[in-house]
């Protein structure tokens, strides 16, 4: 496994990348895919993050690795020990929405691409969802809370959306200054 480089809004060819649709996996998924999942999930723990689309480390295929953790299975553990029992990976090839309710869920939202920024965006709160996982097997459920969040900004960046294009511009605008600015600091 290893780690990627992660695009971020600031670079311009970054944001070219990260704008553009990303193509189906056909085919099924192979070792080739599963490779790139584990990097993708490797560079997503690092970062640290809870979701990554493929788009993020410039890779154009319609894959997303995620993982929002276990508690119950890390309970009476500690450290770095807990830390990896927490662990939950779930892999996405050719994610869809299938249905959306009308009910929304506004949560606060962070992105690996657009750094040190945060911001509420109103999303559906249940949707039903279908993908390939890891294995190539196709899967149908239907996801609330957190889970249907981060599908549905991971399903964005497949499609060349960020979570700041789902704010004001006035908003946006106030995202893209702060990463630049981070960035400038960072380095």
């Amino acid at each position: 496994m290893a780690i990627r480089r992660i695009l971020t809004i600031d670079i311009p060819a970054d944001l070219a990348i990260l704008k553009t649709v990303a193509k189906s996996v056909e085919g099924g998924v192979t070792d080739a895919h599963r490779a790139l999942m584990d990097d993708m999930l490797e560079t997503m723990y690092d970062a640290p993050g809870i979701g990554l689309a493929a788009p993020q480390i410039g890779v154009l295929d319609r894959i997303v690795v995620m993982d929002l953790g276990d508690k119950e299975i890390a309970e009476g553990l500690e450290g770095e020990e807990a830390e990896l029992a927490a662990r939950n990976p779930r892999f996405f090839v050719n994610p869809e929405i299938l249905w959306s309710s009308e009910e929304t869920f506004t949560y606060e939202e962070g992105c690996l691409s657009v750094p040190s920024y945060y911001d509420e965006v109103e999303r559906p709160a249940r949707v039903r969802v279908s993908y390939l996982n890891y294995q190539g097997e196709k899967i149908e459920e239907e996801i609330d809370g957190l889970y249907a969040v981060c599908f549905q900004h991971e399903l964005d960046h497949l499609n060349g959306v960020l979570f700041i294009d789902h704010l004001s511009r006035l908003r946006r605008d106030r995202a893209v200054t702060k990463v630049k600015k981070h960035q400038r600091m960072a380095a």
